[in-house]
Protein backbone atom coordinates (compact mmCIF):
# COMPACT_ATOMS: atom_id res chain seq x y z
CA UNK A 1 0.00 0.00 0.00
CA UNK A 2 1.36 3.42 -1.03
CA UNK A 3 1.36 5.56 2.13
CA UNK A 4 3.02 8.67 0.69
CA UNK A 5 0.72 11.64 1.22
CA UNK A 6 1.10 15.14 -0.20
CA UNK A 7 -0.52 17.63 2.19
CA UNK A 8 -1.18 21.15 0.92
CA UNK A 9 -2.16 24.02 3.21
CA UNK A 10 -2.39 27.76 2.67
CA UNK A 11 -2.29 28.12 6.47
CA UNK A 12 1.25 28.02 7.82
CA UNK A 13 2.53 25.39 10.21
CA UNK A 14 4.06 28.26 12.18
CA UNK A 15 0.60 29.81 12.64
CA UNK A 16 -1.21 28.91 15.86
CA UNK A 17 -3.79 27.17 13.66
CA UNK A 18 -1.10 25.06 12.02
CA UNK A 19 0.24 23.96 15.37
CA UNK A 20 -3.18 23.06 16.78
CA UNK A 21 -5.13 21.85 13.74
CA UNK A 22 -2.63 20.46 11.22
CA UNK A 23 0.47 19.03 12.86
CA UNK A 24 -1.27 17.02 15.62
CA UNK A 25 -3.34 15.06 13.08
CA UNK A 26 -0.34 14.44 10.86
CA UNK A 27 1.86 13.33 13.74
CA UNK A 28 -0.84 10.88 14.78
CA UNK A 29 -1.06 9.45 11.25
CA UNK A 30 2.73 9.14 10.88
CA UNK A 31 2.70 6.89 13.95
CA UNK A 32 0.38 4.57 12.03
CA UNK A 33 2.80 4.39 9.10
CA UNK A 34 1.85 7.21 6.72
CA UNK A 35 4.57 9.49 5.37
CA UNK A 36 3.77 13.14 4.76
CA UNK A 37 5.27 15.83 2.60
CA UNK A 38 3.73 19.16 3.63
CA UNK A 39 3.74 22.27 1.47
CA UNK A 40 2.57 25.26 3.51
CA UNK A 41 2.42 29.01 2.95
CA UNK A 42 4.21 30.73 5.83
CA UNK A 43 3.73 34.29 7.03
CA UNK A 44 7.03 36.06 7.70
CA UNK A 45 6.13 37.28 11.19
CA UNK A 46 5.37 33.76 12.45
CA UNK A 47 7.96 31.93 10.36
CA UNK A 48 10.96 33.68 11.87
CA UNK A 49 9.74 33.10 15.42
CA UNK A 50 8.55 29.51 15.13
CA UNK A 51 10.61 28.04 12.25
CA UNK A 52 13.18 26.19 14.39
CA UNK A 53 10.56 24.65 16.65
CA UNK A 54 8.42 23.42 13.75
CA UNK A 55 11.49 22.04 11.95
CA UNK A 56 12.34 20.10 15.11
CA UNK A 57 8.82 18.68 15.39
CA UNK A 58 8.84 17.62 11.74
CA UNK A 59 12.28 16.02 11.98
CA UNK A 60 11.35 14.11 15.14
CA UNK A 61 8.23 12.74 13.47
CA UNK A 62 9.77 12.01 10.05
CA UNK A 63 7.65 14.65 8.31
CA UNK A 64 9.05 16.40 5.22
CA UNK A 65 8.19 20.09 5.37
CA UNK A 66 8.45 22.42 2.38
CA UNK A 67 7.52 25.97 3.43
CA UNK A 68 6.92 28.68 0.84
CA UNK A 69 6.43 32.38 1.49
CA UNK A 70 2.87 33.66 1.88
CA UNK A 71 2.24 36.95 0.11
CA UNK A 72 -0.66 39.26 0.80
CA UNK A 73 -0.35 42.16 -1.65
CA UNK A 74 -1.49 43.00 -4.19
CA UNK A 75 -4.82 41.34 -3.48
CA UNK A 76 -5.75 38.43 -5.77
CA UNK A 77 -2.54 38.62 -7.82
CA UNK A 78 -0.39 37.68 -4.82
CA UNK A 79 -2.57 34.62 -4.18
CA UNK A 80 -2.27 33.57 -7.82
CA UNK A 81 1.52 33.77 -7.50
CA UNK A 82 1.43 31.67 -4.33
CA UNK A 83 -0.73 29.04 -6.02
CA UNK A 84 1.67 28.88 -8.95
CA UNK A 85 4.75 28.28 -6.80
CA UNK A 86 2.96 25.73 -4.62
CA UNK A 87 1.72 23.84 -7.69
CA UNK A 88 5.20 23.82 -9.24
CA UNK A 89 6.70 22.43 -6.03
CA UNK A 90 3.89 19.87 -5.65
CA UNK A 91 4.48 18.46 -9.15
CA UNK A 92 8.25 18.33 -8.55
CA UNK A 93 7.77 16.40 -5.30
CA UNK A 94 5.30 14.00 -6.91
CA UNK A 95 7.90 13.04 -9.53
CA UNK A 96 10.30 12.22 -6.70
CA UNK A 97 7.92 10.52 -4.26
CA UNK A 98 5.01 9.14 -6.31
CA UNK A 99 2.18 10.24 -4.00
CA UNK A 100 -1.03 8.24 -3.82
CA UNK A 101 -3.15 10.98 -2.22
CA UNK A 102 -3.15 14.77 -2.27
CA UNK A 103 -4.83 16.14 0.86
CA UNK A 104 -5.91 19.77 0.38
CA UNK A 105 -6.81 22.00 3.29
CA UNK A 106 -9.45 24.52 2.14
CA UNK A 107 -10.16 26.03 -1.26
CA UNK A 108 -6.90 27.64 -2.39
CA UNK A 109 -4.91 24.42 -2.27
CA UNK A 110 -7.88 22.45 -3.64
CA UNK A 111 -7.26 24.25 -6.95
CA UNK A 112 -3.91 22.45 -7.05
CA UNK A 113 -5.27 19.14 -5.80
CA UNK A 114 -8.08 18.95 -8.35
CA UNK A 115 -5.65 19.58 -11.20
CA UNK A 116 -3.25 16.93 -9.88
CA UNK A 117 -6.13 14.45 -9.76
CA UNK A 118 -7.07 15.20 -13.37
CA UNK A 119 -3.53 15.38 -14.78
CA UNK A 120 -1.67 12.85 -12.63
CA UNK A 121 -4.33 10.49 -11.29
CA UNK A 122 -3.89 11.20 -7.58
CA UNK A 123 -6.72 10.65 -5.11
CA UNK A 124 -8.00 14.06 -4.02
CA UNK A 125 -9.23 14.89 -0.50
CA UNK A 126 -11.11 18.18 -0.22
CA UNK A 127 -10.73 19.10 3.46
CA UNK A 128 -12.97 22.12 3.04
CA UNK A 129 -12.78 23.60 6.58
CA UNK A 130 -15.92 25.68 5.96
CA UNK A 131 -17.82 27.58 3.30
CA UNK A 132 -14.76 29.66 2.43
CA UNK A 133 -16.09 31.82 -0.41
CA UNK A 134 -19.20 32.71 1.58
CA UNK A 135 -17.05 33.44 4.63
CA UNK A 136 -15.12 36.02 2.62
CA UNK A 137 -18.38 37.77 1.77
CA UNK A 138 -20.03 37.41 5.19
CA UNK A 139 -16.85 38.73 6.81
CA UNK A 140 -16.84 41.75 4.47
CA UNK A 141 -13.44 40.77 3.09
CA UNK A 142 -14.88 40.56 -0.40
CA UNK A 143 -17.24 43.36 -1.36
CA UNK A 144 -19.52 42.01 -4.05
CA UNK A 145 -20.27 45.57 -5.16
CA UNK A 146 -16.73 45.62 -6.58
CA UNK A 147 -16.45 43.76 -9.90
CA UNK A 148 -13.13 42.08 -9.12
CA UNK A 149 -14.45 40.51 -5.92
CA UNK A 150 -17.74 39.54 -7.51
CA UNK A 151 -15.75 37.78 -10.23
CA UNK A 152 -13.55 35.97 -7.70
CA UNK A 153 -16.55 34.94 -5.60
CA UNK A 154 -18.40 33.52 -8.59
CA UNK A 155 -15.24 31.70 -9.69
CA UNK A 156 -14.80 29.99 -6.32
CA UNK A 157 -18.46 29.07 -6.02
CA UNK A 158 -18.12 27.33 -9.39
CA UNK A 159 -14.89 25.63 -8.26
CA UNK A 160 -16.54 24.68 -4.95
CA UNK A 161 -19.09 22.63 -6.86
CA UNK A 162 -16.29 20.91 -8.78
CA UNK A 163 -14.32 20.21 -5.60
CA UNK A 164 -17.35 18.64 -3.95
CA UNK A 165 -18.34 16.63 -7.01
CA UNK A 166 -14.92 15.39 -8.07
CA UNK A 167 -13.17 14.89 -4.72
CA UNK A 168 -12.59 11.31 -3.66
CA UNK A 169 -13.42 12.36 -0.10
CA UNK A 170 -14.82 15.52 1.47
CA UNK A 171 -14.21 16.59 5.06
CA UNK A 172 -16.70 18.91 6.79
CA UNK A 173 -16.20 20.45 10.21
CA UNK A 174 -19.88 20.24 11.15
CA UNK A 175 -22.93 18.04 10.70
CA UNK A 176 -24.95 21.16 9.96
CA UNK A 177 -22.76 21.97 6.94
CA UNK A 178 -22.90 18.36 5.77
CA UNK A 179 -26.70 18.49 5.79
CA UNK A 180 -26.69 21.74 3.80
CA UNK A 181 -24.42 20.16 1.18
CA UNK A 182 -26.64 17.08 0.91
CA UNK A 183 -30.04 18.82 1.00
CA UNK A 184 -29.36 22.10 -0.80
CA UNK A 185 -26.27 21.44 -2.92
CA UNK A 186 -27.09 17.87 -3.91
CA UNK A 187 -23.64 16.54 -2.99
CA UNK A 188 -23.74 12.78 -3.38
CA UNK A 189 -20.23 11.62 -2.52
CA UNK A 190 -19.37 10.60 1.01
CA UNK A 191 -18.76 13.45 3.46
CA UNK A 192 -16.88 12.75 6.68
CA UNK A 193 -17.52 15.13 9.60
CA UNK A 194 -14.35 15.84 11.59
CA UNK A 195 -14.63 18.79 14.00
CA UNK A 196 -11.58 20.80 15.01
CA UNK A 197 -9.76 18.49 17.38
CA UNK A 198 -8.25 19.12 20.80
CA UNK A 199 -5.11 17.53 22.16
CA UNK A 200 -6.82 16.35 25.32
CA UNK A 201 -3.49 15.25 26.80
CA UNK A 202 -2.25 18.84 26.64
CA UNK A 203 -5.55 20.58 27.40
CA UNK A 204 -6.38 18.73 30.58
CA UNK A 205 -6.51 20.33 34.00
CA UNK A 206 -5.30 17.23 35.82
CA UNK A 207 -2.30 16.62 33.60
CA UNK A 208 -1.26 20.24 34.10
CA UNK A 209 -1.51 19.94 37.89
CA UNK A 210 -3.92 22.87 37.91
CA UNK A 211 -6.85 23.30 40.24
CA UNK A 212 -10.07 24.94 39.20
CA UNK A 213 -10.86 28.19 40.94
CA UNK A 214 -13.65 28.31 43.48
CA UNK A 215 -16.53 30.72 43.64
CA UNK A 216 -14.93 32.38 46.66
CA UNK A 217 -12.22 34.00 44.54
CA UNK A 218 -12.80 36.79 42.06
CA UNK A 219 -14.65 35.73 38.93
CA UNK A 220 -12.49 35.52 35.81
CA UNK A 221 -14.09 35.57 32.37
CA UNK A 222 -11.73 34.32 29.67
CA UNK A 223 -11.26 34.57 25.93
CA UNK A 224 -8.75 32.45 23.98
CA UNK A 225 -7.27 33.10 20.54
CA UNK A 226 -7.22 35.83 17.94
CA UNK A 227 -10.11 38.27 17.47
CA UNK A 228 -9.95 38.42 13.68
CA UNK A 229 -12.93 38.86 11.41
CA UNK A 230 -15.54 36.77 13.16
CA UNK A 231 -15.23 37.17 16.90
CA UNK A 232 -17.40 39.95 18.29
CA UNK A 233 -15.16 41.91 20.64
CA UNK A 234 -17.63 44.77 21.15
CA UNK A 235 -20.41 42.40 22.12
CA UNK A 236 -18.18 40.38 24.45
CA UNK A 237 -17.08 43.57 26.20
CA UNK A 238 -20.74 44.61 26.37
CA UNK A 239 -21.49 41.34 28.14
CA UNK A 240 -18.60 41.90 30.54
CA UNK A 241 -19.86 45.38 31.37
CA UNK A 242 -23.23 43.91 32.35
CA UNK A 243 -21.50 41.15 34.31
CA UNK A 244 -19.60 43.77 36.37
CA UNK A 245 -22.88 45.05 37.79
CA UNK A 246 -23.35 41.74 39.58
CA UNK A 247 -19.68 40.78 39.98
CA UNK A 248 -17.84 44.10 40.47
CA UNK A 249 -14.52 42.36 41.21
CA UNK A 250 -14.60 40.29 38.03
CA UNK A 251 -11.74 40.32 35.52
CA UNK A 252 -11.69 39.67 31.76
CA UNK A 253 -8.60 37.70 30.74
CA UNK A 254 -7.57 37.53 27.07
CA UNK A 255 -5.06 34.87 26.03
CA UNK A 256 -4.19 36.16 22.59
CA UNK A 257 -1.48 37.45 20.28
CA UNK A 258 -3.76 40.36 19.39
CA UNK A 259 -2.38 43.86 19.85
CA UNK A 260 -3.23 45.02 23.38
CA UNK A 261 -4.35 48.42 22.12
CA UNK A 262 -7.03 46.77 19.95
CA UNK A 263 -8.72 45.36 23.04
CA UNK A 264 -8.02 48.17 25.51
CA UNK A 265 -9.31 50.90 23.20
CA UNK A 266 -12.58 49.01 22.81
CA UNK A 267 -12.80 48.53 26.58
CA UNK A 268 -12.33 52.27 27.10
CA UNK A 269 -15.07 52.95 24.55
CA UNK A 270 -17.36 50.75 26.68
CA UNK A 271 -16.32 52.71 29.79
CA UNK A 272 -14.72 49.64 31.33
CA UNK A 273 -11.83 50.17 33.74
CA UNK A 274 -8.81 48.77 31.90
CA UNK A 275 -7.51 47.47 35.24
CA UNK A 276 -10.26 44.88 34.82
CA UNK A 277 -8.71 43.67 31.56
CA UNK A 278 -5.73 41.29 31.45
CA UNK A 279 -4.09 40.52 28.11
CA UNK A 280 -1.33 37.94 27.78
CA UNK A 281 0.39 36.16 24.91
CA UNK A 282 1.23 32.50 25.46
CA UNK A 283 2.87 29.71 23.51
CA UNK A 284 0.64 26.75 22.81
CA UNK A 285 2.23 24.66 25.58
CA UNK A 286 1.58 27.49 28.07
CA UNK A 287 -2.09 27.97 27.20
CA UNK A 288 -3.54 25.22 29.45
CA UNK A 289 -1.85 26.69 32.51
CA UNK A 290 -3.34 30.10 31.71
CA UNK A 291 -6.77 28.60 31.05
CA UNK A 292 -6.73 27.00 34.49
CA UNK A 293 -6.98 30.52 35.96
CA UNK A 294 -10.32 31.14 34.21
CA UNK A 295 -13.80 30.41 35.62
CA UNK A 296 -15.88 30.92 32.46
CA UNK A 297 -14.97 30.96 28.79
CA UNK A 298 -16.68 33.26 26.33
CA UNK A 299 -16.79 33.65 22.57
CA UNK A 300 -19.36 35.40 20.41
CA UNK A 301 -19.24 34.77 16.65
CA UNK A 302 -21.10 36.63 13.91
CA UNK A 303 -24.11 34.37 13.20
CA UNK A 304 -23.97 34.31 9.39
CA UNK A 305 -24.81 31.59 6.86
CA UNK A 306 -21.17 30.60 6.39
CA UNK A 307 -20.63 30.09 10.12
CA UNK A 308 -22.91 27.05 10.01
CA UNK A 309 -19.80 25.28 8.75
CA UNK A 310 -17.53 26.42 11.60
CA UNK A 311 -16.11 24.42 14.49
CA UNK A 312 -14.51 26.87 16.97
CA UNK A 313 -11.22 25.41 18.24
CA UNK A 314 -11.59 27.28 21.51
CA UNK A 315 -14.84 25.48 22.35
CA UNK A 316 -13.11 22.12 22.60
CA UNK A 317 -10.12 23.59 24.44
CA UNK A 318 -12.31 25.28 27.07
CA UNK A 319 -14.29 22.06 27.49
CA UNK A 320 -11.16 19.94 27.78
CA UNK A 321 -10.10 22.13 30.70
CA UNK A 322 -13.55 21.69 32.26
CA UNK A 323 -14.44 25.36 31.79
CA UNK A 324 -18.13 26.23 31.15
CA UNK A 325 -18.76 28.43 28.12
CA UNK A 326 -20.98 31.39 27.31
CA UNK A 327 -21.54 31.69 23.57
CA UNK A 328 -24.18 32.55 20.99
CA UNK A 329 -26.47 30.16 19.17
CA UNK A 330 -26.48 29.42 15.46
CA UNK A 331 -22.78 28.58 14.94
CA UNK A 332 -22.01 25.20 13.41
CA UNK A 333 -22.83 22.37 15.81
CA UNK A 334 -22.17 24.53 18.87
CA UNK A 335 -25.79 24.49 20.11
CA UNK A 336 -25.91 20.70 19.95
CA UNK A 337 -22.59 20.33 21.80
CA UNK A 338 -23.50 22.83 24.54
CA UNK A 339 -26.81 21.07 25.15
CA UNK A 340 -25.60 17.48 24.86
CA UNK A 341 -22.66 17.86 27.23
CA UNK A 342 -24.17 20.51 29.52
CA UNK A 343 -21.04 22.55 28.90
CA UNK A 344 -22.32 26.11 28.95
CA UNK A 345 -24.96 28.67 28.13
CA UNK A 346 -26.31 29.93 24.81
CA UNK A 347 -27.53 33.46 24.19
CA UNK A 348 -29.81 34.32 21.29
CA UNK A 349 -29.47 38.11 21.05
CA UNK A 350 -26.76 40.67 21.67
CA UNK A 351 -28.36 43.12 24.08
CA UNK A 352 -28.20 44.03 27.77
CA UNK A 353 -31.39 42.19 28.66
CA UNK A 354 -30.09 38.93 27.20
CA UNK A 355 -26.73 39.47 28.92
CA UNK A 356 -28.46 40.13 32.25
CA UNK A 357 -30.44 36.91 31.93
CA UNK A 358 -27.22 35.03 31.28
CA UNK A 359 -25.42 36.66 34.21
CA UNK A 360 -28.25 35.55 36.48
CA UNK A 361 -27.36 31.95 35.61
CA UNK A 362 -23.63 32.21 36.28
CA UNK A 363 -23.82 30.63 39.73
CA UNK A 364 -25.45 27.62 38.10
CA UNK A 365 -22.75 27.51 35.43
CA UNK A 366 -20.02 27.58 38.06
CA UNK A 367 -21.56 24.50 39.64
CA UNK A 368 -21.56 22.47 36.42
CA UNK A 369 -19.60 19.24 36.73
CA UNK A 370 -16.19 20.11 35.34
CA UNK A 371 -15.16 16.49 34.85
CA UNK A 372 -18.29 15.86 32.79
CA UNK A 373 -17.44 18.87 30.62
CA UNK A 374 -13.94 17.47 30.21
CA UNK A 375 -15.41 14.07 29.30
CA UNK A 376 -17.60 15.77 26.69
CA UNK A 377 -14.52 17.21 25.02
CA UNK A 378 -12.87 13.80 25.03
CA UNK A 379 -15.96 12.28 23.44
CA UNK A 380 -16.54 14.90 20.75
CA UNK A 381 -13.27 16.73 20.08
CA UNK A 382 -10.48 14.31 20.95
CA UNK A 383 -7.48 14.22 18.66
CA UNK A 384 -7.59 10.41 18.76
CA UNK A 385 -11.08 10.43 17.22
CA UNK A 386 -9.95 12.89 14.55
CA UNK A 387 -6.91 10.81 13.63
CA UNK A 388 -9.06 7.68 13.38
CA UNK A 389 -11.52 9.49 11.10
CA UNK A 390 -8.73 10.59 8.76
CA UNK A 391 -7.24 7.10 8.90
CA UNK A 392 -10.53 5.65 7.68
CA UNK A 393 -10.50 8.04 4.70
CA UNK A 394 -6.88 7.22 3.83
CA UNK A 395 -7.40 3.48 4.06
CA UNK A 396 -10.44 3.66 1.78
CA UNK A 397 -8.53 5.70 -0.82
CA UNK A 398 -5.32 3.71 -0.66
CA UNK A 399 -7.00 0.43 -1.63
Amino acid sequence: MNKNILYLTYDGLTDQLGQSQILPYIIGLTKIGYHFSIISAEKDEFFEEEKSEIEGICKTNNIDWYPVSYTKKPAILSTLRDIKKMRKLAIKLHKEKNFKIVHCRSYITALIGLKMKKDLGLKFIFDMRGFWADERVDGKIWDLQKPQYRMVYNYFKKKEKQFLTEADAVVSLTHKAKQIMIDDWNVKNKIEVIPCAVDTDLFNAKSNNSEFKTQNSELVLGYLGSIGTWYMLNEMLGFFKVLLKTYPKAKFKFITKEQKATILNKAIAHEIDIEKIEIISAKRTQVPSELSKIDLGIFFIKPTFSKQSSSPVKQGEFMSMGIPIITNSGIGDTDFIINKYKSGLLINQFNDLEYSNAVAKIETLLNYNKQEINNGSEDYFSLKNGVNSYLKIYENLAL
